[in-house]
């Protein structure tokens, strides 16, 4: 179920990028019209503030990468992006850098290798199912509580200029709930850590850890400084955005 070498050494040039809402506030202010970034300037961004972006922006960027390692790729999504990545066998395989996946899976049932098995590995502090219906795969995530969700992807490819216009759509769209994911190695592990709504957790193979609540956006901006490297004054400056948007 895990994807050919070509396509990891693309997807794990992006093992240390969170994904998260708070570029898209700190932008929103700065764009004229345009909101959604180009990819020169998404890379700007990266290189003097740290920081990456929502799942379009992800998304956009892993497939130039793609598409500059010589594999076939296109976009998937209008309200979440992901993307769809082939093999030389045009085997496809679903890449998630949005929700932090930790490696692409193969979504083609007739795959000699496909199994609808529980397996571990691909999502971190959860097993995942794949399960496949027409352009649709259905992906199921059962946590180590018991608790179990589920998710549809449609895998179909999107049309790059609906893509961008969803993407466009998407950078408008604000929440007043700042939102933070990053993959954390933990031990043996690959953990997730989560910043959303003023809160933070540690998700683990072995269940949920809650963080101390902060008392102030300095204490925030340096929890998540050490998480992410990002700016602490580009941290500062946002949180301060969504602290003002609860008034």
């Amino acid at each position: 179920m895990k994807a050919t070498d070509e396509i990891l050494s693309v997807w794990k040039k992006f093992d240390e990028f969170p994904m998260e809402t708070l570029t898209k506030v700190w932008y929103y202010g700065k764009a004229g019209s345009k909101k959604q970034r180009d990819l020169s300037l998404i890379k700007e961004h990266k290189e003097q503030y740290g920081i990456t972006g929502n799942c379009f922006d992800l998304s956009i960027w892993l497939l130039d990468e793609f598409a500059k390692g010589g594999i076939d790729a296109y976009p998937i999504g209008v309200d979440h992006a992901a993307v769809i990545a082939l093999d030389e066998s045009g085997r496809r395989y679903l890449c998630d850098l949005g929700d932090q996946w930790l490696n692409p899976i193969l979504i083609d049932a007739n795959a000699q290798d496909f199994t609808t098995e529980k397996l571990k590995g691909f999502f971190p502090a959860a097993e995942i199912k794949v399960e496949p219906d027409g352009d649709d795969v259905k992906i199921t995530y059962y946590r180590p509580n018991g608790k179990w969700s589920a998710q549809i992807y449609q895998t179909i490819p999107i049309d790059r200029t609906l893509f961008m216009a969803a993407a466009e759509q998407s950078q408008n769209t604000i929440k007043r709930e700042p939102l933070l994911e990053k993959r954390i190695e933990l031990g043996n592990e690959t953990a997730h850590w989560e910043f959303y709504n003023w809160k933070s957790f540690l998700s683990t193979n072995s269940g949920l850890f809650d963080d101390l609540d902060a008392e102030t956006i300095d204490e925030w901006a340096d929890r998540i400084h050490q998480k992410t490297a990002y700016d602490r004054d580009f941290l500062l400056e946002t949180l301060m955005i969504y602290k003002k948007m609860e008034k």
